[in-house]
């Protein structure tokens, strides 16, 4: 509609509603029903990394993030991961030899390492168990079987570790 030149127009546009789906309240029932979790998110993809770990501290995780493998170690033993969620092709240190460091000479060395990769063949798995993961999902994961990993691991009291290492 217009009301003349130089007067602009009006534009109105209808579009028909579609069928509403509901939503369940609760789409991770998994993950609220673990123990708060410690958890390391090392990702060189900072959407990814930032994505993942803002998720799940929605869910009630503590989350510290890193974009870098050679980061990793810098941060893991102030942290105390109970969970390290683990890129495998990252420049620099891959997420192979960050398992390995992190299984032989940190804090974290019960933490349960999942690598959260995109590759997925049998040989990438059978490398990812050989560096000390003790899963291995591809991206993206699927979120209820993340949850239910991590509910299926125990929690480590930072306390408990870090008096633990000065006293051996």
């Amino acid at each position: 509609m217009s009301e003349g030149e130089g007067r602009g127009s009006t534009f109105e546009v209808r579009l028909p509603l579609t069928s509403v789906q509901r939503v369940d309240d609760d789409p991770l029932p998994h993950l609220k029903e673990c123990p708060a979790r410690r958890v390391l998110v090392v990702d060189d993809n900072h959407d990814a990394a930032d994505t993942l770990g803002t998720l799940l501290s929605a869910l009630g995780a503590t989350v510290c993030t890193v974009h870098s493998g050679t980061e990793a170690p810098n941060v893991i033993d102030n942290f105390t991961p109970d969970v390290v969620l683990l890129d495998i092709g990252m420049p620099g240190m891959d997420g192979y030899e960050v398992a390995r460091r992190i299984r032989t000479a940190s804090s974290a060395g019960d933490a349960m390492l999942i690598a959260l990769t995109g590759w997925g063949q049998e040989e990438d798995i059978q490398h990812s168990a050989v560096a000390g993961f003790d899963h291995h999902l591809v991206k993206p994961p699927d979120m209820d079987k993340l949850s239910k990993l991590m509910a299926s691991h125990p929690v480590v009291d930072a306390a408990d570790a870090r008096l633990w290492i000065r006293l051996f």
